[in-house]
């Protein structure tokens, strides 16, 4: 089988040892009306270091079985909005931290 990537959401992960599912979603244009139509898939992922979290953005890989029903594994997180609201709160502290030094002596007792 060629290597087949694939982008999609963790929907479920941290139940499973080093296990999470993967929803990869597609557009399709219905045969009669023409619409497009939303299908997904689920996919069991193998995460060797237990780093997905619900809400990732990934992108995954198809690789040998690892298990009855695994067959792709994690190639790279693209997104995490648990690790980017980590990052915007030590910022925001960094920068109340810096203000309130910055403000509490008075201009005329720094010289």
């Amino acid at each position: 089988m060629p290597p087949m990537t694939l982008s999609g959401i963790v929907t479920k992960a941290g139940f499973m040892n080093k296990t999470a599912t993967v929803t990869v979603s597609r557009w399709v244009e219905h045969k009669l009306t023409g619409k497009r139509i939303v299908r997904s898939k689920k996919y069991l992922v193998h995460d060797e270091v237990n780093q997905l979290r619900k809400d990732d953005v990934v992108t995954i890989r198809n690789c040998p079985p690892v298990s009855a029903l695994k067959r792709f594994a994690l190639h790279q997180l693209l997104k995490s909005p648990e690790t980017e609201r980590d990052v915007a709160r030590a910022r925001k502290a960094q920068e109340t931290s810096e203000s309130l030094t910055s403000t509490s002596v008075p201009s005329a007792l720094q010289s």
